[in-house]
């Protein structure tokens, strides 16, 4: 303030500080020679923010790092992660328009950034305020904030005061046991409020970005891509900058050692779009990809099921509702509607209608496969009649080889960062030295023991189970029959089997025990089981969770007659 003249360059006075004290100017970002000399010792009232600049300062000269906070790093994880689903095909408009519009609105929801100083605080807050503001204005080190919209155009970015003073208050813990500014109070504050930053977060941030641009990418499907490796999350950190130091507490904020959960990323995911105050989604319609038709097509054709069960699927989506747009459509903070799980619904719809066509109790679908059988072998006109008993066979020898290779590939994997991790300059030739030779031993003992060199990552796809038509050993069920099991009843085509048997008759809170029905797998027929198993592979999830849609859609399919035979129920028991 005390510094008035003109920039030699652009003639402005608008001058900020350095970490080296020194002034730049803030409008064309000149630094100059002069730096800044206290006068008046009373204007430093707080001593500790001393400590913390000298402490800093010492830090960049020993080890080349430099002062970063935990919402920076969170920063570059989610830059990381959107480039990446942008070169999966992802629509660019969604990094800067959508995801940095988001993160800001985070920011500034939780006082991390982009507000203004709260009423009530201290003087000496404000202090450590403009100096941290200073420091994220720096032009010698540009502040971390301004890394996501590539077309930034705005001025400095203004921190929260109260989050400042109150990194000044833990100085000595948070420079000694972590690298970042923040990293104690961080985690502090972690225990405390429901929607501090996770890794998992920035997964249910890139989720909820391509739910707003209608992508049709699935949350199934992300997370399938981040544990094949396509989107950055395990070990994300090894790709922050050299300056960026992580030791200590950092590790326990971004080093992750598991999956991402889907159950945990879809509730995170509503609850930050409450948290943000979001206007209602774009409309979810026929002709999104999301919408259950859509999804249907998509997963009877990876489950190698006919083509003619599209039809039959979409009977139960109108018949029930489910492709409502008001039903689809996410409304933020509106408790009365319920989360839809898009992917998982869909294949819900699916075990539905097989239940409808097939019955799966161990024994009906068996007979008509016999029946199939029979006519298939008298067949010399169309196409042939659909086999349970041979589909079954086929899916389940696919299905076995690709859950066997899932699983070694799990087990193999090194959850040890590749890039190896140094906090100091004295250390880094040491580690880089210890590494290397960890490496060459890795590659002899593999050459001795005859294993296989790891290929390289093969492209993302949006199927996992392919199947061809092509293929002369029948192994492709799609453009089977269903003849053999439909009658045509009033001018529609309706199933010979009249009976049903529900999942179960009465749901369960959802709110109090997390799911709508209890699944066990020994109560329920082997069909059942092996359906929802073969779905649960697709979406990587657990078949409990298929199980509660199922158990869903069968209550609004028949309401009418449940609601029949609880009354009379009822009237038996009085």
């Amino acid at each position: 303030r005390d510094f008035n003249e003109r920039c030699a360059q652009c003639s402005e006075v608008n001058w900020g500080l350095t970490d080296g004290g020194r002034f730049y100017c803030r409008s064309c970002h000149n630094v100059t020679e002069r730096t800044r000399e206290v006068v008046n010792t009373d204007f430093i009232t707080n001593s500790r923010v001393q400590t913390i600049s000298k402490g800093l300062r010492k830090q960049e000269q020993n080890d080349g790092g430099t002062e970063w906070y935990v919402c920076e790093g969170f920063q570059l994880v989610l830059k990381k992660q959107v480039e990446a689903l942008e070169a999966l095909g992802v629509c660019p408009q969604m990094k800067d328009e959508i995801l940095c519009n988001f993160w800001r609105r985070y920011l500034q929801k939780s006082k991390q950034a982009y507000c203004k100083r709260p009423a009530g605080e201290a003087v000496k807050a404000l202090s450590v305020c403009e100096s941290s503001t200073d420091v994220d204005s720096d032009p010698e080190r540009p502040s971390l904030l301004h890394l996501l919209s590539l077309s930034e155009s705005e001025g400095d970015l203004q921190t929260d005061c109260s989050f400042a003073s109150s990194v000044s208050k833990v100085s000595e813990s948070t420079s000694v046991y972590s690298g970042s500014v923040d990293g104690s109070l961080y985690l502090r504050k972690n225990q405390k409020e429901k929607l501090s930053m996770t890794m998992p977060m920035t997964l249910s941030f890139c989720y909820m970005a391509l739910l707003w641009v209608r992508e049709p990418i699935t949350l199934s499907e992300l997370l399938r891509y981040v544990v094949e490796g396509h989107i950055p999350y395990l070990n994300v950190f090894q790709h922050f900058p050299e300056k960026m130091k992580l030791c200590g507490l950092d590790l326990k904020i971004f080093c992750v050692e598991s999956w991402p959960v889907y159950e945990e990323v879809f509730n995170k995911m509503h609850e930050l779009a409450a948290f943000l105050d979001l206007p209602r989604f774009p409309a979810i319609t026929e002709s999104c990809f999301l919408h259950p038709d859509m999804l249907c097509m998509k997963y009877l054709m990876e489950a190698n099921l006919p083509d003619e069960l599209h039809n039959w699927t979409c009977r139960v989506v109108k018949k029930i509702g489910i492709g409502e747009v008001d039903f689809l459509t996410l409304t933020p903070g509106n408790k009365s509607t319920r989360k839809v799980k898009y992917d998982v619904l869909a294949a819900a719809v699916i075990v539905v209608v097989l239940k409808l066509l097939f019955l799966l109790d161990d024994h009906y679908e068996w007979l008509l496969s016999e029946l199939a059988e029979e006519r298939n072998k008298n067949n010399t006109e169309g196409g042939p009649y659909f086999e349970f008993k041979k589909w079954y066979e086929v899916v389940k020898h696919s299905l076995d080889v690709e859950q066997k290779k899932l699983d070694e590939e799990r087990a193999k994997y090194l959850w040890r960062c590749e890039k190896p991790l140094f906090y100091s300059a004295k250390n880094k030739s040491k580690v880089l030295k210890r590494r290397q030779m960890v490496v060459n031993l890795q590659n002899q003992f593999g050459k001795l023991s005859g294993s296989v060199q790891r290929a390289e990552k093969p492209n993302p796809s949006s199927f996992q189970l392919s199947w061809s038509e092509e293929n002369t050993d029948g192994s492709c069920f799609h453009g089977h029959s269903l003849k053999g099991i439909l009658q045509e009843k009033c001018g529609l085509l309706t199933a010979m089997n009249p009976d049903y048997w529900l999942c179960t008759v009465k749901l369960c809170n959802e709110k109090l025990c997390g799911h709508l029905a209890h699944y066990r797998e020994v109560e329920f027929p082997q069909s059942y089981h092996f359906v929802l198993g073969l779905f649960s592979f697709l979406l990587r999830i657990q078949p409990s969770y298929i199980h509660d849609e199922v158990c869903m859609i069968e209550h609004k399919l028949f309401n009418k007659k449940l609601y029949k035979k609880l009354k009379y129920n009822t009237v038996l028991r009085k």
